[in-house]
């Protein structure tokens, strides 16, 4: 046997040892098999915690009288779905028109809360002048004030007012947020000076630099603040409940407590009414959540 035939191999080539995939995350590190698979288990659980109510409302929303709610084991999809609860939320109360009102309140509320928070916010972040620091201060303070504390107040100065009775006085207490304040300046603050500086040397005056430079910047913020004013606005009892007494002024929330009978209820009733006036948070949510993921700093600096 030749030198060349003892060196050829005589078997198969050998398997190619396997590699475990490698799983990283946004910061480049390596993840573990295991610790994924506990990440996504914690993820469920907490979607079944929050998805999981409103999937149970709207499956009772949509079951039929002659299925039975209360059954053990509870059984999750309808055997017969029907949508007559629905009808019955309008037969019952009118739903449009309460739906209506929290509409024309939530509205108002989110234009004012955007265009007041973000120009105070602009001042307390961008603006020099006397007490600034201390302005800020009882945006904060204001934040540690419970409602409950200030609402005897609140119906007083409505009263005297001529506001009492009106959609205009459940919208005037929570026109501009504490909180809403807050976000914005933290917002504008998180902008780089260097663009305004630019722009003043260029001649542009303070409500050019705010309307051209600084408030496209912040439309992830804009939007938060968005979502939490009409969210406050829209699920608000307490507060409609004690200012006003027409009933043709009652807001959703509101008009839906008359769904709750004295001697009895009926759950399909109730969870059909709720579904209704949760389906304008999810449609609001799904068209500005573009705008709420990007940060308060977007737009600032590209390139």
């Amino acid at each position: 046997m030749s030198v060349t035939e003892k060196a050829r191999p005589t078997g198969k080539p050998p398997a190619p040892a396997r590699r475990e995939p490698r799983i990283r995350d946004e910061h480049g590190r390596r993840v573990r098999v295991w610790e994924l698979a506990l990440r996504y288990l914690l993820l469920l659980g907490v979607l079944a915690l929050t998805i999981g109510p409103f999937l149970w409302q709207l499956s009772t929303s949509l079951k039929g009288p002659t299925e039975d709610i209360f059954s053990s084991p509870p059984k999750f999809l309808p055997s017969d779905p029907t949508l007559h609860n629905y009808e019955r939320v309008a037969e019952t109360i009118p739903v449009w028109d309460y739906a209506l009102n929290s509409l024309k309140v939530a509205t108002a509320n989110v234009v004012t809360n955007c265009v007041g928070a973000a120009l105070a916010g602009y001042a307390l972040a961008r603006l020099r002048y006397r007490g600034r620091r201390v302005a800020t201060l009882v945006f904060i303070l204001a934040m540690l004030v419970p409602v409950e504390g200030i609402i005897i107040a609140q119906f007083t100065t409505m009263r005297e007012l001529g506001l009492n009775n009106t959609l205009v006085g459940v919208v005037l207490p929570g026109c501009v947020s504490a909180l809403n304040v807050l976000l914005m300046r933290n917002a504008f603050l998180n902008l780089p000076h260097e663009i305004e500086e630019a722009a003043y040397v260029d001649g542009a005056n303070v409500w050019q630099r705010f309307l051209r430079i600084a408030l496209p910047s912040v439309k992830g913020t804009l939007a938060v603040v968005a979502i939490f004013a009409f969210m406050g606005a829209w699920d608000d009892f307490l507060w409609p409940l004690i200012v006003l007494s027409d009933p043709s002024k009652f807001t959703l929330t509101i008009g839906l407590n008359y769904l709750h009978g004295t001697f009895a209820n009926d759950e399909r009733l109730v969870a059909a009414g709720t579904i209704i006036a949760v389906a304008p948070l999810i449609v609001l949510f799904a068209c500005l959540q573009r705008y709420f993921f990007r940060g308060v700093g977007e737009g600032a600096v590209k390139g």
